[in-house]
Formats: structure tokens, sequence, C-alpha cells
């Protein structure tokens, strides 16, 4: 059976579903909208409705990032909080599982990293929105919510489970990181309660309008677990010389201590932060060295990733200075 069978009868359960809420509409055909990295996703238009469809390819089990319907949970957990989300029209989890949530208009721009670039002060402005939202998300009340939450996270679980990712990459490919798993390991800090983590928030996951946040996006690792692991990650992407070769410089960026502040939001402040943001450089070490490695290997052919050594490296070693 060609593999095109499955996915046009995917295609077609889409809209059917989808016609059911406008009836006497027409329907578009889905189109594919290129860049995702779980499942198939795809946009179809219904009269002035738009709406994104995640779906499991055919074929393949829907777990990890293929498992699109934890994905709608968590975005019907936070429907009517203060984080923005698109919201969820349909969901359908009979094989291959999908669900459509509404088109979230915006851009998003990490401004250190991508195109296009956007006016500097629109890039401090949201950058420090952000921290606002990443707040948002940590305090959100989603107790009562069907998220059949994985195991919380605590520190010494996100330090394990990163340490394996970063010695599977070669050394030569890691200099200094069985140093810095090392001094990680050293003073591991106690946790904080559990809340609901993005798992991938920076600016390039939030769509923004001028300098409204129109919606947070990617929700592929969502898990529960300590605050600080998300901010830890948020905050390296305040820094163009983080990334070597790789990012460019935006004036007037905000500092990490700003971001903290306008995450704080007048509340106390959060211990052992310099734990968390090494522990974010040591997590991008070991995605870059992971990514790198495949590349060498002949598994994902992308030449860009030959530009990945002096960022790796530059990682590591911010990450040492960090701890002292």
């Amino acid at each position: 059976m060609s593999t095109a069978t499955p996915v046009a009868a995917l295609a077609q359960r889409v809209r059917d579903r989808l016609a059911a809420l406008h009836p006497g509409v027409s329907m578009e055909e889905l189109e594919t909208l290129p860049g995702g990295h779980s499942g198939l996703t795809y946009s179809v238009t219904a009269g002035e409705a738009k709406y994104v469809v995640k779906a499991v390819p055919p074929g393949q089990r829907p777990v990890g990032r293929n498992d699109v319907l934890r994905q709608a949970r968590v975005l019907r957990a936070l429907a009517g909080s203060a984080v923005p989300v698109p919201g969820v029209a349909a969901v359908d989890d009979s094989q291959p599982a999908w669900f459509a949530m509404e088109f979230a208009v915006g851009q998003a721009v990490e401004p250190v990293l991508d195109e296009p670039e956007v006016p500097a002060a629109t890039a401090r402005a949201r950058m420090l929105d952000s921290a606002r939202v990443l707040r948002s998300l940590h305090v959100a009340d989603v107790r009562g919510a069907a998220l059949n939450s994985p195991e919380p996270s605590d520190p010494t679980c996100e330090l394990e489970r990163w340490s394996r990712t970063m010695h599977a990459v070669p050394v030569e490919l890691r200099p200094g990181g069985e140093e810095l798993l090392a001094r990680l390991a050293e003073d591991v800090p106690d946790g904080l309660p559990p809340v609901l983590l993005h798992g991938d928030f920076r600016l390039g996951n939030v769509l923004y309008v001028g300098e409204r946040a129109t919606a947070v996006v990617d929700w592929e690792i969502w898990s529960v677990g300590d605050p600080r692991i998300d901010l830890g990650w948020f905050l390296l992407f305040a820094d163009h010389h983080n990334f070597p070769q790789l990012g460019r410089a935006v004036p007037g960026l905000p500092t990490e201590a700003e971001l903290l502040d306008a995450y704080r939001d007048g509340g106390p402040e959060l211990p052992a932060m310099d734990w968390f943001r090494a522990l974010g450089r040591m997590k991008m070490a070991a995605i870059m060295g992971h990514n790198l490695r495949r590349h060498r290997e002949g598994k994902h052919h992308d030449p860009d990733q030959e530009r990945l050594p002096p960022t790796i490296a530059a990682m590591i070693r911010t990450a040492r200075d960090i701890l002292g």
C-alpha cells in the first residue's frame, strides 16, 4: 500500500470532523506546514476559520514527540488561564490520532538566533513579557485537569537524564564536559514544589503581534517539575555570546538578571539559580553534540551542524564559569 493512501484517509477524517463544526461552509484541502518537529502538521481553512492540525504519522506509534494527544491535553488544561494558548477545536483518538487547534497569528522569533530581525526595542519588550508569561505558566492551577502527567522531575532526575545524553556524545565533541557534569553533581540543590513545565520555553516558541503574546506553542515535551528547569533554559537565550558563529548581537536585550526580576514580579529570590543556569547550558551542549554526532555518522545529513563546535565549547565553558 502506498504511503499516500493512509495520509489521504487521515486528511479526509480531519476534513469531515471540522466540516461538522462549520455546516454549509467550504472546507479547503489540508496544507503541510513546514518546520514541524512532532508528527504531521497541517493547516486547513473552513470559511473564515483557520486551524492547525497535528497528527501521528500513519504507521507510527503515538509515543514521545508523536504523542499529539498529550499536547491537546495540556492546551485544554491551560484554556482560560493567563497563559495564551490556541484553543483546541477537535480531538480524535482513533488511530492515527490527531487534534485541531485554532490558528494563532504572530511571529515566533528568537532575537539572537532567528530571522527575520525585529526592532531592538520590540525584541526587548517581548523578552521581558515572555518572562512574565513563563511565570503565569508556573503559577497556573491545573490540578483538576485530566493531564495524565508524568512523574515530577526534580533537579537530581533532570541532571541524571541529561548526563546520559551528554555521555552519548563523543568526548572530542564536548571539551570539559566531564568536569562540568562532576561539578553539577557535587552540589545538586533541593527541589522546589513542582509546576507545569513547557520544556522548551523561549521566544522562538511564543507568538507575538507587536509586543503582545498571542500563543505559546510547541508543547511536545511539557512535563511537571521544578520551575527553575524552564527558567534556566529560557535565560541562556538572552546573550548572543553563548552562541559563537550562530548568534548575533541585539542591542538593548534584557540581561539575565532583568529577566529574573520580570519573572519574579516582586516575589522572593529563587535559590540556586546559578546551578540551573549552568544546567541549561549543559543541556544545550548535549543536544548540539547529539545532533552533530548524528550528522557525522551519516544518520542525519546537515552540513550546518559543523558550525556547532564553538557553541558547544562555549556552553560548557560558561556553565563552568557560572559555577565558580
